[in-house]
């Protein structure tokens, strides 16, 4: 299979000592934004990165149409840490949420690039997954700065396609047909089906729009027509499968997993009409992304679709398979076409790239760990700064931690594990430890992921609502 495999690197600016903003020339006429991610979809998993398996087509053509980033990273390697990076443009040792429960919420203090859009006069959507907050808490997205919202508060919530109620803003909306019928409405659809409806109602306005999609997050399942599309073609042999019990079943795993991954190319292929036929695609800037990188649980099938190319490990670690995500840009006019971008950046620099864009680089938090990609996206004169240091972290209190600095990746794979040192640019796969090679190298980069961790704020999320489990 061909995969991608990252250029060469150029670091600019590397005497930086605190991240800042790149304040790029503001923009009489805003651009829409939509930004779109899937969710543990791995950098193999789209044909535009080397997929065999699985047809993508409209993603395939969003990228012919703009740049496909081949060092794009996740703001951590599970999903709430990673958002509450998105949102807040803070790395995942500064940034409030880093359990990933699922209803740990952000606070009334914390500042989200969706309020520095609202500020700029942009209408906010989100549509799909949040996980920053349950019901009743300070971190619904209605306090977080989105003006709609229809989709799951708890990230839990989210692992069913087939449950009996979302939330529109801070009530909840009932799915009758779920109620009464084992496979009713597919809520991807009905989720999709209310973001073209804010597109529709706010054409005529720079709007935001955060369609967060849960597919291919379990649980495994998809319309039976988007897996027929598969069905006894990618030799599942396999007898019925099921995650953990309360979770759907699937006889033929691959068909399923490649029909989820298809059927949600064609919503994006849907969004993309919707900008065509209002004639506003050409003021609107779409990105295609993931949270984080495959998951490596059996019906995922990752190593039957090579689901994160050449990189290794999966969801959960930090080596690249769990952080390097596919990333695609589209802007006609404005982002050349056809075209393949080695810049390495993270899920904390939408914040500064999307408030540069909208002229609000004004009404960006001080100390921020974002820079705007808005040169790299529009390719101007510009020069385009970049981190001197990337940071991640799992665990209680960051007991497993990697960085990238330049070339170089450090990971301490497990709590209390030596860490492993890897040269990017010579060995994307991380097959070869070289810390022992560079001593001085692993002390520099050991220093400053001690510099890079803060302690978090506790931990702890609400019980669910009404005493309601997630279903």
């Amino acid at each position: 299979m061909k995969f991608i495999y990252p250029l060469g690197l150029t670091f600019v600016a590397l005497c930086l000592l605190n991240l800042g903003i790149n304040a790029h020339a503001q923009h009489e006429n805003p651009p829409n934004i939509i930004l779109i991610t899937a969710d543990d979809l791995g950098y193999g998993h789209l044909g535009a990165y080397g997929q065999q398996h699985i047809k993508t087509p409209h993603i395939d053509q969003l990228a012919q149409e703009g740049v496909l980033f081949t060092s794009a990273y996740a703001g951590s390697s599970l999903c709430a840490p990673s958002r509450s990076v998105l949102m807040t443009g803070y790395h995942v040792g500064h940034t409030p949420v880093r359990g990933n429960s699922g209803g740990i919420a952000l606070r009334n203090s914390d500042i989200t690039f969706a309020e520095v859009l609202q500020g700029a006069g942009y209408t906010t959507g989100l549509f799909g997954k949040w996980g920053l907050g349950d019901a009743g808490t300070t971190g619904v997205p209605n306090k977080q700065g989105f003006d709609e919202f229809f989709g799951y508060l708890h990230q839990k919530h989210a692992h069913f396609y087939y449950t009996d109620y979302l939330w529109h803003n801070q009530e909840r909306h009932m799915i009758e047909e779920n109620r009464w019928e084992a496979k009713g409405v597919y809520v991807h659809d009905l989720i999709l089906e209310k973001s073209l409806d804010f597109i529709d109602n706010n054409q005529s306005k720079p709007f935001f729009m955060f369609l967060s999609m849960t597919i291919p997050h379990h649980e495994w399942i998809a319309p039976a027509k988007a897996v027929a599309e598969y069905s006894g073609k990618l030799g599942d042999n396999a007898p019925e499968h099921k995650w953990r019990q309360g979770y759907a079943l699937a006889k033929e795993p691959r068909a399923t997993m490649a029909g989820m991954i298809s059927h949600m190319d064609r919503g994006v292929g849907d969004v993309m009409k919707k900008l065509e036929a209002l004639g506003i695609r050409d003021n609107t800037l779409v990105i295609f992304t993931s949270d984080n990188g495959a998951d490596r649980y059996s019906l995922a099938n990752p190593e039957f679709f090579e689901a994160n190319g050449p990189l290794r490990e999966f969801k959960g670690t930090l080596y690249e398979g769990g952080l390097r995500i596919p990333a695609i840009a589209s802007w006609p006019g404005k982002i050349r076409a056809n075209t393949a971008n080695s810049h390495p950046y993270y899920f904390g620099d939408y914040f500064a790239t999307f408030a540069d864009l909208a002229g609000a680089t004004d009404q960006v938090p001080r100390g921020l760990d974002s820079i705007s990609i808005a040169p790299t996206l529009l390719q101007k004169d510009a020069p385009q700064l970049s981190h001197d240091f990337f940071y991640w972290e799992l665990g209680d209190g960051g007991s497993m931690r990697a960085g990238r600095l330049g070339k170089w990746k450090l990971v301490q794979a497990s709590p209390g594990a030596d860490y492993e040192l890897y040269d990017l640019h010579a060995d994307v796969s991380e097959e070869n430890n070289l810390a022992n090679m560079h001593p001085k190298v692993v002390k520099r980069m050991k220093r400053l992921i001690r510099k890079n961790h803060e302690q978090a704020m506790p931990q702890t999320e609400p019980h669910a609502p009404d005493g309601q489990q997630h279903r």
